[in-house]
């Protein structure tokens, strides 16, 4: 029996072990820890590779959001739009500010259902955040033309779309801030925590570079606010370079095992499969972090996957966020009106998708599903 765990950790350094042991040793050698030269040419390399003008590298995913909630001025008593399908962190950064995260619904895309934004705004939106799930880009033209309209502004939680499209455009270019996080289990994943904020904006750039680091103006190191300790260190930002610099392959290679399993897995009438990259539409370019597939018996299936050496995951610990009781009271949300994603709890379940996979790996997992469904 083969096994298949859902991700291996020791591949991170394995495939690019020569390249990241001379940039580790050559970061460490020259003493460059913190706020190094090395930091600043990779967040020019992020913006550039986005598009943007600025990019802010602070210590982790988390931080990005609540920094982006922080400098837009969310507080108690305002209500910022978030989906009901996200991880906890996009719904901590609008309620650790004392505002309330509004749900809305996802769609058959697992991102947020657009054509039901504009029923949850009332005058205490603050602002909509868009979280850019499984390394697809929702539809940024639809919704901006709500906020537009509203006179609101959209944040970006891309932290799982980085480098993913619609229209051509980035994942976190969108909105007026973009946050991105580089956790190992990412397309671009660090050896440890890391994060990103970019924008267009000059104003909001020199306020997050000051805020990261306890509110110190970069340029004079005068306090200039309340700030956090949250800084990318320059080690990470050295790895994440080296890494960087493979990650045309990385995707062509994740793009490739997700065409696979939508291949194999098409005529399985159990399953709804999320799009196949090779689908063109002309509007998304998906970057294939994850296979997070729909499926009926789905515990019986995860069980009988477990059994045959095939790791899985249930997004967010199979719990959306209206559904974890000790913060429900903090949130609002209709569950009635929540009914995609109750549907999608029931039956999500993610496959291995990684570099380390092999396609021999991936047609294991297929013919085992397939043997579970005759």
């Amino acid at each position: 029996m083969k096994e298949i765990p859902y991700f291996r950790y020791n591949y991170l350094y394995s495939e690019f072990k020569n390249e990241l042991d001379r940039t580790f040793s050559e970061t460490l050698g020259k003493g460059a820890i913190l706020g190094q030269q090395e930091l600043k040419d990779f967040e020019r390399t992020v913006a550039d590779f986005l598009g943007v003008k600025y990019a802010i590298g602070v210590g982790n995913g988390t931080s990005s959001l609540l920094l982006m909630t922080r400098v837009l001025g969310v507080q108690k008593g305002d209500e910022v739009i978030i989906p009901s399908h996200t991880f906890v962190a996009t719904a901590a950064a609008v309620a650790w500010w004392g505002a309330t995260p509004v749900l809305v619904d996802c769609g058959n895309d697992h991102l947020l259902d657009v054509d039901k934004v504009e029923a949850a705004i009332t005058p205490k939106t603050k602002a909509i955040i868009i979280a850019q799930l499984n390394g697809r880009t929702g539809e940024m033209d639809r919704l901006q033309a709500i906020a537009d309209k509203h006179h609101l502004v959209v944040l970006e939680d891309a932290a799982q779309a980085f480098g993913s499209k619609f229209l051509n455009r980035c994942a976190g270019t969108w909105g007026i801030m973009g946050s991105f996080s580089f956790h190992p289990a990412k397309t671009l994943g660090a050896f440890g925590d890391g994060g990103m904020i970019v924008t267009h904006d000059e104003q909001l750039a020199h306020k997050l570079f000051c805020l990261r680091d306890h509110g110190r103006d970069p340029q004079t190191n005068e306090v200039v606010a309340w700030g956090i300790n949250s800084r990318l260190d320059n080690v990470q930002a050295a790895m994440l370079s080296v890494k960087f610099s493979h990650y045309s392959k990385t995707i062509q290679r994740r793009r490739t095992i997700m065409q696979r399993y939508c291949d194999r897995l098409a005529g399985v009438s159990e399953i709804t499969m999320p799009p196949a990259p090779n689908t063109n539409d002309g509007r998304h370019y998906d970057i294939a972090q994850n296979c997070e597939i729909e499926a009926e018996k789905r515990d019986e299936l995860r069980n009988f996957l477990k059994e045959n050496g095939i790791g899985t995951l249930l997004p967010w610990g199979g719990r959306a966020l209206h559904q974890i009781p000790a913060l429900q009271s903090s949130m609002h949300f209709d569950r009635h009106a929540l009914a995609r994603t109750e549907l999608l709890f029931k039956r999500c379940l993610m496959l291995p998708l990684n570099t380390s996979v092999t396609d021999d790996e991936v047609d294991y997992v297929c013919d085992t599903i397939l043997k579970f469904y005759r």
